[in-house]
């Protein structure tokens, strides 16, 4: 019910971000590219996989495995995420984002060991494993439709996961709380779930699935150190050996400069753009110089070398 209540909370809170949106635009502007036939399976796997599979491993999980477990075990959601995408979705990555990686998942785990971590039941802990593969697989889907319109993207899938998820906890008997427990739980929600979303595919657009799922593993410190700052707790040893392990990982992420001479092969697809030295496309409608703009065009098989992330444009083989 909890987790039905805040998908359902982000898919109602970015519904009405968009009507909004779309009131306030001017008719000159636009429109965020919407989700195309040729996502619906990749988007119907991410919202299968994370939306509904997952939150229910988890939520079973709970019921045999202690809280502190638990927070440990929830770390391997950006290492699963980063295996996935360099093995399976074949996304490129060197040494130095491999031990970047391996930094920052240091740094969580040392924070979250903090805990003092009990044990718990083989069944629990294997729910929580899936749960995190769940969303590691719905992480590397949702990178495939990315260049589609973020808000469109999160609020389905809050709506979907929402309902789907309420109706099963309706069918083993829960009940839906009170207001006073609705309607926080549901703007939680909206900015946990929804905007959180929101930013995370325009992270996964630009930056690919790894490094995205690397950054994404930092909310425990960022947790901790809002927390230290808000209740003036002092920071033990655990959470210091943690900063310092994730400060690494960081650095090695965002200090990396990866070029090299790649092609681009011919491309067709639609997203917000400016005509950087990818998009030197000529328009087949009058356009009035805005950017950025968004509409279908076409990409022409381009060699050069750069700077660049595993991005939506760079998503080639290397030798």
């Amino acid at each position: 019910m909890l987790a039905g209540l805040l998908y359902l909370g982000s898919g109602v809170g970015l519904a009405i971000v968009m009507v909004w949106r779309k009131s306030a635009q001017s008719a000159a502007a636009a429109n965020p590219e919407p989700l195309t036939v040729q996502d619906l399976p990749w988007f119907s796997g991410a919202i299968v996989a994370g939306g509904i599979i997952g939150p229910a491993l988890l939520m079973y999980g709970l019921t045999s495995t202690p809280g502190s477990s638990a927070s440990l075990l929830l770390n391997l959601e950006g290492v699963l995420t980063a295996v996935l995408a360099w093995f399976v979705f074949r996304e490129n990555f060197d040494r130095r984002i491999f031990w970047g990686m391996v930094c920052i998942v240091a740094g969580s785990l040392l924070l979250s060991w903090e805990q003092a971590p009990e044990s718990g039941g083989a069944l629990g802990i294997c729910a929580i494993v899936g749960a995190c593969l769940c969303w590691a697989l719905d992480n590397n889907l949702t990178r495939k439709v990315s260049a589609s319109d973020p808000y469109q993207i999160a609020g389905i899938k809050g709506l979907v996961a929402g309902v789907v998820n309420i109706s099963l906890a309706l069918m083993v008997g829960a009940q839906l709380p009170s207001a006073e427990t609705l309607a926080p739980a549901m703007i939680v929600g909206f900015l946990g779930y929804g905007l959180s979303l929101v930013l995370f595919v325009l992270a996964l657009r630009h930056l690919g699935t790894a490094r995205t799922g690397a950054y994404f593993s930092s909310a425990p410190f960022v947790g901790a150190t809002l927390s230290l700052m808000i209740l003036g707790e002092t920071p033990g040893l655990l959470f210091l050996l943690g900063f310092a392990a994730m400060a690494i990982g960081l650095w090695l992420h965002l200090t990396e400069q990866h070029a090299h001479t790649h092609t681009h092969e011919p491309m067709t697809h639609a997203h917000s753009h400016v005509h950087d030295e990818h998009h030197r496309h000529v328009h087949e409608f009058e356009w009035d110089g805005t950017e950025p703009h968004s509409h279908e065009h076409h990409h022409p098989k381009i060699t050069h070398k750069h700077p660049h992330f595993p991005d939506i444009h760079h998503r080639h083989e290397h030798a």
